[in-house]
């Protein structure tokens, strides 16, 4: 695959030539001589099969993960996050220390890398919120909870230009990776004022199945607002609103 340099860009195909747009911009690639069928049988190619049953795989397993929070995912986003997230899938995978090459799965994989994700590239959770909050499991009662310590928003938030105001969003999922299911529970806060007022400490409890054993997931937030006249509107572009993955308890 090569990149595009000539001041006119092509699309289509010349002999074995494709020529494309894709989001890397414009590229050119070789057509392939091999047929999905050989692929598809060949033992030459078996170590291709594997690779490909495994992505996809990743791949069910970023769709579950992204739409288990997808309603707090609208504005806390990058356009690259579902190839991000799916690498990174991919990784957590080839961690199952239990099934052979080919055959393993996310569930029993290395699911602590997806610790700290950050949904959103360019507003990164890390760089945003410094309060320090805590995460806690019950798996009997099925809570997560998120707590934040009183604080104050200007000192521990960092807005970016225009904003006015701020959300905390927050989430809990139980994931089954194997049947392709997911249970969500997920709360945010009243829009708050970015200013030198304390905010009260505040606990977040996502009620989930009680003694699930499936993987559990905690996600948290914010989200920024701009007050124009009294009414809230939420940032345009959304690129500074943040959203990670703060605690898993596999």
């Amino acid at each position: 695959m090569a990149r595009q340099k000539s001041i006119i860009k092509l699309e289509g195909t010349i002999g074995d030539i494709s020529f494309y747009k894709s989001k890397d911009g414009y590229i050119a690639r070789e057509k392939t001589s091999i047929s999905p069928e050989r692929i598809a049988n060949d033992p030459a190619f078996a170590r291709t099969r594997e690779n490909g049953a495994e992505f996809g795989r990743a791949g069910k397993a970023s769709k579950l993960i992204r739409t288990a929070f997808q309603p707090l995912l609208t504005t806390t986003k990058d356009a690259r996050m579902v190839s991000r997230l799916t690498t990174l899938l991919v990784k957590v995978l080839q961690g199952d220390l239990i099934n052979k090459r080919g055959l393993r799965t996310v569930q029993d994989g290395d699911l602590e890398l997806l610790r700290n994700f950050d949904f959103n590239i360019n507003g990164k959770l890390s760089t945003i919120l410094y309060a320090p909050f805590t995460t806690s499991v019950d798996r009997v009662a099925g809570e997560l909870e998120i707590t934040l310590p009183a604080f104050i928003p200007a000192d521990t938030v960092v807005a970016p230009s225009g904003a006015t105001h701020f959300k905390i969003l927050t989430g809990g999922a139980e994931v089954d990776f194997e049947n392709s299911i997911s249970i969500k529970d997920i709360q945010s806060s009243p829009i708050i004022p970015w200013d030198d007022t304390v905010s009260a400490l505040t606990t977040y409890t996502a009620a989930l199945t009680p003694n699930t054993t499936l993987p559990l997931f905690q996600v948290l937030g914010v989200e920024f607002y701009q007050d124009v006249n009294g009414t809230m509107y939420p940032l345009r572009t959304g690129a500074n609103n943040a959203m990670a993955i703060v605690n898993i308890d596999g």
